[in-house]
């Protein structure tokens, strides 16, 4: 049951006939006459409001939207009762879900339906969930209600914004113009057979291909012995090459950075990576680790490969727990069994935060091309420059210690043999897509 405000509001009338009555009556009696008649018409009210048990429930619901953008659920209800459903639901979403409103007033005529949208803007990624509907009905008096909770489960899924692919344009023309330049034959030991052409002095000798320069055997020669056309294998820059993504969803993965988790920067960087290098024509695969795998993505190309990659992403929140990297290497070794790239997506911090990184490391460069990428905090860049009053030099003497360290552990990693690429949220993603063609132009890959 509830109650209403004019039910309130009816009640504090009741000074009105104790003050008229006062010289009629003792004000104890008036004022108690006064209030069972308001409970009266509450009674009578509460009789007369229709059920919410009675009522049927269903839901629609888009299945998945990307994170910011805006999806729509709709309740039915439906009134089987004789009685007009007045009141107030309210559809319980979870906070993030950005459910508006989150009341909505109905009427509802006895065997009649009506449809309630919702607005849903979701600010985090993953499964947003919906479980209670909330029901007040009013009575024609609209002094009291009848209230319940009716269970109607309902779920959507958010999938990540990928709001880095505004970068891939840019960054696709740079492959094209990139593969301009490599389409040159190369001499000597390629990777990817071409076709045959005749030696030129300067050709690496173990280029030349006896059976074809057998085959095409010259006219006579000098002194009329039969001349030979030396025949040379030509080739071309090997294009489908592979590239692992390790993400780290372990303990520091969780922490928040300009507003998004690490492992979010993480996941943008790995679209618009994986979206890059399939357009190179490399195969991508992409693996989320902390103690355990929590999601793969193996073998696919094309329009698939994103698809699958934000499904595989939205539900996977970090785990508060230490990431295992002593598994990653058999973990690599069972997604290539070639020299790829490597790109470890995981935040460095102190050192002994990343001692475990560090002792797998040698592991992975014996074989591979490895590349850390590391999202940074600006406010710890900001707070080292802002040294006004002492408080703010404690602070930046703090912010300054964290930099040094994550510059330190970037340099044993280089030491390693690995690379290191670091910057913002907003700067990460284009940073390690731009390393990956500086690969590309280089030849290390």
């Amino acid at each position: 049951m509830a109650i209403t405000g004019w039910f309130v509001l009816l009640v504090a009338l009741g000074v009105v006939p104790v003050v008229a009555l006062v010289d009629v009556a003792p004000a104890g009696l008036v004022l108690l006459a006064w209030l069972g008649l308001c409970l009266l018409l509450m009674v009578v009210d509460l009789m007369l409001a229709a059920s919410p048990r009675a009522l049927r429930l269903q839901r629609q619901t888009d299945a998945r939207v990307r994170l910011t953008e805006t999806a729509s659920a709709t309740l039915y209800v439906t009134n089987p009762s004789r009685r007009t459903l007045r009141g107030i639901i309210r559809d319980a979403w979870e906070p993030s879900a950005g459910a508006r409103p989150t009341r909505q007033r109905v009427l509802v005529p006895a065997g009649e339906r009506r449809a309630l949208v919702t607005a849903l803007t979701p600010w985090r990624r993953g499964e947003r969930r919906a479980v209670l509907v909330t029901v007040r009905a009013i009575g024609p008096l609209r002094l009291a209600g009848r209230q319940a909770s009716i269970r109607v489960p309902g779920e959507i899924t958010v999938l990540p914004e990928f709001a880095s692919r505004k970068h891939l344009p840019s960054r696709l023309a740079r492959l094209r113009e990139l593969d301009g330049r490599t389409s040159v034959m190369v001499r000597g030991q390629g990777t990817e057979f071409d076709s045959l052409r005749e030696y030129v002095r300067g050709d690496d000798v173990r280029s030349i291909d006896w059976r074809a320069t057998a085959r095409r055997s010259g006219g006579p020669g000098p002194g009329g012995a039969p001349a030979q056309t030396l025949m040379v294998r030509t080739w071309r820059p090997e294009r489908d090459r592979h590239v692992v993504v390790i993400v780290d969803s372990g303990r520091t993965a969780a922490a928040r950075i300009a507003d998004e988790t690490r492992l979010d920067t993480a996941f943008e960087s790995t679209l618009l990576l994986s979206a890059l290098a399939d357009r190179a024509g490399d195969r991508i695969d992409v693996a989320v680790f902390d103690r355990r795998v929590r999601g793969r993505v193996q073998g696919a190309r094309g329009a698939a490969l994103l698809t699958k990659l934000v499904e595989m992403m939205a539900p996977v929140d970090p785990e508060l727990l230490e990431t295992d990297w002593t598994a990653v290497p058999a973990l690599v070794r069972s997604m290539t069994s070639q020299r790829s790239l490597v790109v470890l997506a995981t935040p460095l911090e102190s050192p002994g935060a990343t001692r475990g990184l560090l002792a797998v490391l040698p592991q992975l460069t014996t074989k591979h091309l490895v590349l850390v990428a590391a999202v940074t905090d600006p406010a710890l860049i900001d707070a080292a420059g802002q040294r006004a009053d002492r408080a703010s030099v404690y602070r930046a003497a703090a912010a300054e210690r964290a930099l040094l360290d994550a510059e330190r552990v970037a340099a044993a990693v280089r030491r390693l043999g690995g690379d290191v690429v670091s910057g913002a949220p907003l700067d990460l993603p284009p940073a390690v897509a731009d390393r990956y063609l500086a690969y590309k132009a280089a030849g290390r890959l």
